[in-house]
């Protein structure tokens, strides 16, 4: 009878399991004797952090993972229990923190346009979602008698007229290519007058267009991490390498290890080469653009779309090399 049940229990384990493909951190509550892909995403995490010290990503939620949850939530303030819930999710990726105050949410100004360093969609708040209200006023299409900071439906469907005057996708999301055609400019960086934090001064055709894709991807900071996704909607790391490559026409293929194959080795990573790193499997699983002292700009999957320091004791560690990309 024992063996029966135990054989019972096993396949069911098996059916519910889902694809890892399917997986994304936060979708779920997760607790102690789960398999699940979105653990290895868990573990990963938090070892980023320092709270999960076993020498490999299970995917299994065990005793090692509960303790490693409780540690992190005592030093986030919140309630200590084990699981991985909405709360816990909150304060492990910052999404319940002000982000108007954030040097990555800053708004540039200029008399007459404005430059915005993060894609900005419905139920948004911040400065930049005022300084977008402001440009789609002075172009007549937010007519909402004054700018709260808060995107909307009311801002929703002024981006979507905007977006459908100017001829260009019209999905309601402020991204680049809605901030472009606001500021009435193409996507060439070859001006030198690009925001504070920006890459400037371009000294040849190739650079040029690395600068480009570079400020695409820091336009998208704050984006968040979605499993196989490749929009502003949310990414995951290659599908972003793809979406912001694409919007200045250079076309790399899907995954990181195909990625890290169409790539030409180099020793030393210059701005605009990838860096790729070894995390849940062998070889090439992770990669993301360099920017130069020491930073990489990429879609972490507890992160989201940021930019982390090489040195960051858990990237270091996994750093495999660097590729370029021929153009």
């Amino acid at each position: 009878m024992k063996k029966y049940v135990l054989t019972l229990a096993l396949a069911g384990a098996l059916f519910v399991l889902p694809d890892n493909a399917d997986a994304a951190l936060g979708d779920q509550t997760l607790r102690e004797g789960m398999r699940h892909g979105d653990v290895v995403e868990l573990q990963e995490a938090l070892r980023q952090r320092g709270y999960f010290t076993f020498h490999t990503s299970t995917g299994f939620f065990g005793t090692i993972t509960t303790d490693s949850v409780r540690r992190f939530q005592r030093d986030a303030g919140i309630t200590v229990d084990g699981i991985f819930g909405p709360q816990s999710f909150r304060a492990l990726t910052g999404s319940n923190s002000s982000t108007s105050t954030s040097s990555n949410s800053s708004v540039q100004q200029t008399s007459a346009t404005s430059q915005f360093s993060r894609t900005l969609r419905e139920g948004m708040r911040g400065d930049d979602v005022v300084a977008l209200q402001e440009a789609l006023r002075q172009r007549g299409h937010f007519t909402h008698h004054t700018s709260t900071g808060f995107f909307g439906t009311i801002t929703r469907d002024a981006v979507r007229s905007f977006q459908r005057s100017a001829g260009i996708t019209v999905d309601g999301i402020a991204g680049p290519q809605t901030f472009r055609a606001l500021n009435n400019t193409t996507a060439s960086s070859g001006s030198s007058n690009v925001s504070a934090g920006h890459v400037s001064n371009p000294t040849n055709s190739a650079s040029s267009t690395l600068n480009a894709v570079i400020n695409t991807g820091k336009s998208l900071i704050g984006t968040p991490y979605v499993w196989a996704g490749s929009t502003p909607a949310g990414f995951d790391c290659s599908g972003f390498l793809q979406y912001v490559f694409a919007q200045h026409g250079i076309s790399i293929p899907r995954t990181v290890a195909t990625i890290h194959s169409a790539t030409t080795r180099v020793s030393t990573p210059q701005v605009g080469d990838l860096v790729f790193f070894e995390t849940y499997a062998p070889g090439p699983s992770h990669a993301g653009i360099y920017l130069g002292n020491g930073e990489f700009l990429h879609a972490g999957s507890s992160t989201g779309v940021t930019i982390t320091k090489m040195s960051n004791s858990y990237w270091s560690q996994r750093y495999l090399g660097a590729g370029r990309i021929n153009q």
